[in-house]
């Protein structure tokens, strides 16, 4: 075997390590730059001869000091349109497909980064894994009506990168050892918010039969609030409106500065912190996806939906302002951030609630929970009682493993599971994070080591599948808005009715369950 393919622009050529091929950096649209900015994709320019396919290509254009974890690509080009694939063979073989779609708060990451390297998924699960770079910032995520003089698309540049590839993904795969017919897309944290929102999309429709949503409700501005965001942008560059031809000339590391900027001023109250994001902007999105998902948009798509219980960690650990928070500062920050709930009736639920449990219940305590269930466990329970309104298959889990990393500050913050996923938490850099100063422990790598292997097959299973259950896990049930049955990720694996679940009924009384006691 050559480890040739041919694909939409040329020939590639991967190699082979470990029993399996990996193609890097393969081109799946044209450079969007220049007058190609904020327009919909385009397919790649044609390439004479074969094309080494051996590097995972530039990341878009983002602010950067660095890379997250050594082995990271750096390099930045809005010529970032790029996918990497790792498969068993690419032969006549039909294995099932998951595509990643990173997170990075809608303005960083890339595909290349080494804690979502694909090939271990892939050897042991006899699966082809694809990550997708698409564009970020103002290139990915910037609306505005002046984008499009026209009348055509004005929005989600990044969404519609996201369904080209998964399009190519359709057109190619078979070519590298894929079957089209099971695609499962996949993401975390600002990806799993691309992917939950693609399920309410219509261009996205049948181009895959699963997704898992990690730590990603779908969270998107109307198009009013996209162009006011829009506007105060084009206001950091120096210019009085927003227009397409200025735009156009801008360099991106400038565009990625006036981000920089604008998402150091305060966000709203009751809105996520990143001042660009997907928008229902009646075209790509039709309606907002909790909608559009209860209206059965993403009927025929099982999908799993779960979060981390200590997700605010990962924000809160270098905020010295959260370590000092007494309990009027406490309920401060609950006001701002869930304006339409009482604070006060938030800090005495969440008291209770964890002084029962027998667990702590400062100041900084209650913020964690109530904090993580306000942004990302809540809204992922009602978009999976969204779905389950249409769609059976809908599984939920709750990862509860927490880190040893900085005196177990970190808990089971946000995108802890990703390593425990993609089985890299031994990758450089990485294995701190996961392991903290137990690196040499045999006992507690054994631990990480099971737990990241009923992970992985739960996904691989799922992906085969559509039903996350295996012997690592035992049966995982369809979730329901009345049992609520959830699995637990934490050093044993168990299904649980409801976990953690007294405290929830504060943000249920303001923000229902859709079909809450309805037949699936």
């Amino acid at each position: 075997m050559d480890g040739i393919v041919g694909v939409d622009g040329g020939w590639v050529r991967g190699r082979e390590e470990d029993a399996v091929w990996e193609f890097l950096g393969v081109p799946y649209a044209r450079a969007p730059a220049g007058p190609l900015r904020w327009r919909p994709p385009l397919r790649p320019e044609p390439w004479s001869g074969v094309r080494d396919a051996v590097e995972p290509g530039p990341i878009a254009p983002q602010a950067a000091d660095g890379p997250a974890f050594p082995g990271d690509p750096v390099e930045q080009s809005e010529d970032c349109l790029h996918l990497s694939i790792w498969t068993p063979a690419p032969d006549s073989s039909r294995r099932p497909v998951l595509v990643w779609v990173h997170g990075g708060g809608f303005a960083s990451g890339t595909a290349g980064s080494v804690l979502y390297r694909g090939r271990r998924l892939a050897a042991e699960g006899d699966v082809v894994v694809v990550n997708v770079n698409y564009r970020l910032g103002a290139l990915g995520f910037l609306a505005h009506r002046a984008l499009a003089p026209d009348g055509g698309v004005a929005a989600n540049w990044a969404l519609l990168d996201q369904v080209f590839a998964l399009r190519w993904v359709r057109d190619h795969i078979a070519a590298f050892g894929g079957d089209p017919s099971k695609v499962t897309v996949f993401g975390e944290s600002a990806g799993a918010m691309c992917v939950s929102t693609l399920l309410a999309a219509p261009s996205a429709r049948g181009l895959f039969a699963g997704a898992v949503v990690q730590s990603g409700p779908p969270y998107t501005h109307t198009p009013r609030r996209a162009e006011e965001a829009a506007e105060a942008f084009v206001h950091e560059l120096g210019m009085a409106e927003v227009t397409r031809d200025a735009l156009e000339k801008v360099p991106a590391d400038d565009l990625v500065s006036a981000l920089t900027a604008l998402g150091r001023a305060a966000p709203r109250p009751g809105e996520l912190p990143q001042p660009l994001q997907p928008v229902a902007d009646g075209v790509t999105v039709p309606n907002t996806p909790f909608e559009a998902i209860a209206r059965g948009a993403a009927s025929g798509v099982a999908t799993i939906v779960g979060t981390n219980r200590d997700e605010i960690t990962f924000f809160t650990l270098s905020d010295p302002s959260a370590k000092e928070m007494d309990l009027a500062g406490l309920e401060k920050r609950i006001a701002f951030s869930v304006p339409s709930v009482p604070a006060a009736q938030v800090v005495e639920r969440y008291h209770d609630a964890l002084t029962a449990r027998g667990e702590p219940a400062r100041p900084l305590d209650i913020w964690t929970a109530a904090g993580s269930d306000a942004v990302f466990r809540w809204p992922s329970l009602r978009l999976a009682a969204a779905l389950r309104m249409h769609e059976p298959r809908t599984f939920v889990y709750l990862f509860a493993w927490g880190s040893p990393a900085f005196g177990g500050a970190l808990g089971a913050t946000h995108a802890l599971e990703i390593p425990f996923v993609f089985g890299t938490y031994a990758a450089r850099g990485v294995a701190p994070l996961v392991l903290g100063e137990a690196r040499g422990d045999k006992a507690a790598r054994d631990e990480v080591e099971a737990l990241s292997a009923a992970m992985r097959a739960s996904w691989v299973t799922f992906a085969r599948s559509q039903d996350p259950s295996t012997p690592l896990v035992g049966g995982w049930p369809p979730w329901d808005a009345d049992r609520r049955q959830t699995m637990v990720f934490g050093p044993t694996p168990s299904v649980q009715d409801a976990p953690r679940d007294p405290e929830l009924g504060v943000w249920e009384a303001a923000f229902p369950l859709p079909g809450a006691g309805e037949p699936g």
